[in-house]
């Protein structure tokens, strides 16, 4: 029962996609969600997402821990798939404010006694530095703080603090909304982007409309303050508490201590300040990343060297094969055979270059399903570049990459099946093996690793863990969706004609002569120079995905991206020619892990990130998921890079012997 709503969840994503994607074409502002306009009085709620700390990786449920209910009950907010796969349970709180109205010890509630169990487990949380992260009109709650004449921004503020061996509870917020004032004959043009009903004229003539407010910062000062349970328990939530609550440094009265046996109350108060931040302009404050100068001027001396390298590499190579070809077709017959002997080896394996590898079937649903990750990349980027995938769209990202890669499983079968075709001389039986294969070679290795590591999750009670029936929804997803389109592509990759060969294989194989030194040596060590091009990037990436930081500048990542597939395709050319000219002519595998071998420069990385940028992270189950999902990222980037390899390799091959005139 509990898949049906998940799996109508997942079909109003997709249409809502193409709904979000319709209306914000023509939109100034694409990144965030539609703005809100509320009229003074109105009712604000805030939501709670989940607890997360960077020293241990596991998001946990925000109740699972002690804090105050809403009188109503706890209700799941609208979540999407990606909110789901990243760990996210967004819920409703008691947290309540109304627009543009000042509140000042408004109380909550007063928790039970604490038991040892929970005692035991809020300790925890305070001593693994866990956030409370708070949301209001999908804004999270900023935190300032100031340290060696710097202003920080945090993300949520810290569950508490230890002093010694006892431990404290922040049990008081002071809450801060800056808020836009939205004159009312603006509103229609303020909604050109979103939705009319988030308007709220409350006028009884024509044209008479009430101005409202449109939420602009959410700034959240946790404080920890000892309230009298005697005078507490009298009162209801949302009543004002009897005296007043200093928490400044001179009228700060005692911290609440968390001790077993003895209740925590807890309140709130608000201010509204008005704010010349228009609403384009909020997510400002969360996208000023620290080092942003570096960052920008990192990532442009990177594309320059990277691009003259390229450039160099690339002038030189053509030069280099157009004036053997050009001195190869000048000459008579006896003198090209002399020149086979004496100057060029690539030609003298002119009859094996075409010749069939080993393991063709896995490298061809490799190549394919490189394809499939290649291309939902490049369109995910893409779209994120324009603003479709903002940060302000929780999980939109990931979801976007979930629905790009389910409806490109045409494209891997399609390459898949033709060049499987290719490398069996145009017989096209057995295609729907190679079809199968490749819709379940990677989602399989995918599948294999969640559900080992969703078992950690699971022993850990982690908010983190996949419930078993978005399991469901995404086996779904596979095999009604993704499956049948690669069988699609298979067909027409089947259908197509295949790609003829400009010389043909000899029966015997040719005996390749003893190398000077390993060629998987220097297959291993051309991956440098794409990862030179991509590891400045690489460490924002990291820190987004697991610092909790937002990353917002996808226009260089899809510039890097582009640069990397014109790296990627000119290591591999290289790599190849070197490889024919001293008549190697297994190329096929060597090409592909030529650009290929990036991933293991990658993930050397992600272990030097562990263990310099990360060396706080605590726990075997947090460093199993570290490694276990640096493991899938490492594995779809080698299939990707190498397909690039490969493919552009073979490209070469056939054209370099296109061009030769032969008997």
């Amino acid at each position: 029962m509990g898949c049906w709503p998940r799996f109508g969840m997942w079909v109003s994503i997709l249409l809502g996609m193409v709904g979000i994607i319709l209306e914000n074409a023509n939109a100034f502002y694409l990144p965030g969600s539609y703005p809100h306009v509320y009229p003074t009085g109105s009712d604000l709620w805030v939501k709670v997402n989940s607890l997360t700390s960077v020293e241990t990786e596991l998001p946990y449920s925000y109740y699972s821990l002690p804090f105050c209910k809403p009188l109503d009950g706890v209700k799941d907010m609208a979540e999407n798939l990606g909110e789901l796969l990243m760990g996210d349970r967004i819920e409703s709180s008691p947290y309540k404010f109304k627009m543009n109205v000042n509140e000042s010890e408004v109380f909550l509630c007063n928790t039970t006694f604490i038991a040892d169990e929970q005692l035991k487990v809020l300790k925890q949380r305070i001593d693994a530095l866990y956030q409370v992260n708070l949301m209001l009109d999908n804004l999270p709650a900023i935190r300032y703080t100031k340290q060696d004449n710097f202003s920080l921004r945090w993300t949520g503020y810290p569950v508490g603090f230890r002093v010694d061996k006892t431990h404290y509870i922040f049990n008081h917020l002071k809450f801060t909304v800056l808020v836009h004032k939205d004159e009312g004959n603006s509103v229609s043009k303020v909604m050109g982007a979103g939705d009319g009903l988030d308007a709220f004229p409350t006028g009884g003539k024509s044209g008479d409309i009430t101005p409202g407010y449109m939420v602009v910062g959410f700034e959240v000062v946790p404080c920890s303050y000892q309230h009298n349970i005697d005078a507490s328990s009298k009162l209801k939530m949302y009543e004002k508490y009897p005296t007043p609550i200093d928490c400044s440094p001179s009228g700060r009265g005692p911290y609440q201590a968390v001790k077993e046996g003895h209740p925590i109350a807890f309140s709130y108060e608000v201010a509204f300040v008005e704010s010349d931040i228009r609403w384009p302009s909020r997510w400002d404050a969360y996208l000023k990343m620290e080092g942003a100068r570096v960052h920008w001027f990192s990532i442009l001396n990177s594309l320059m060297v990277i691009a003259f390298l390229a450039g160099i590499v690339l002038v030189i190579f053509l030069r280099t094969v157009r004036r053997d070809l050009t001195r190869y077709e000048e000459l008579d017959k006896e003198s090209q055979a002399q020149m086979n002997e004496e100057l060029s080896g690539w030609k003298l394996v002119v009859g094996d270059v075409f010749r069939a590898p080993a393991h063709s079937e896995l490298l061809c649903i490799m190549v394919g399903d490189g394809v499939q990750i290649l291309g939902m990349a490049v369109v995910t980027i893409l779209f994120a570049a324009f603003g479709f995938m903002s940060p302000a769209s929780r999980g939109a990202l990931l979801t976007g990459m979930l629905f790009f890669y389910l409806v490109l499983g045409i494209a891997a079968g399609y390459v898949a099946v033709r060049m499987w075709r290719t490398l069996k001389g145009g017989d096209h039986r057995g295609w729907k093996s190679i079809s199968w294969r490749v819709a379940c070679f990677f989602p399989g290795v995918v599948f294999l690793v969640l559900t080992v590591l969703n078992f950690l999750l699971w022993g850990s009670q982690s908010t983190g863990a996949i419930p078993i029936s978005l399991f469901i929804i995404l086996l779904a997803l596979w095999f009604c969706i993704s499956v049948p389109l690669t069988l699609l592509g298979g067909y027409f990759g089947a259908k197509a004609s295949q790609i003829e060969y400009p010389v043909r294989t000899n029966q015997i194989p040719r005996e390749i002569p003893p190398q000077k030194y390993p060629s998987w040596l220097l297959v291993l060590g051309a991956g440098t120079l794409p990862f030179g091009t991509l590891f400045i990037e690489l460490f924002f990436i990291m820190s987004s995905i697991w610092l909790g930081r937002v990353y917002y500048v996808f226009g260089f990542l899809f510039i890097v991206l582009v640069l990397l597939v014109v790296v990627c395709a000119e290591v591999s050319l290289v790599l190849t020619y070197m490889h024919l000219c001293v008549e190697d002519w297994k190329w096929w595998w060597k090409s592909f892990f030529a650009s290929g071998s990036v991933a293991i420069y990658i993930f050397l990385y992600s272990i030097n990130y562990l263990v310099f940028d990360l060396r706080s992270l605590s726990g075997p189950v947090s460093a199993a998921l570290y490694i276990g999902y640096s493991l899938l990222m490492v594995f779809a980037i080698m299939l990707a890079t190498g397909t690039i390899g490969f493919l552009a390799s073979f490209w070469f091959v056939h054209y370099l012997f296109s061009s030769v005139k032969l008997d």
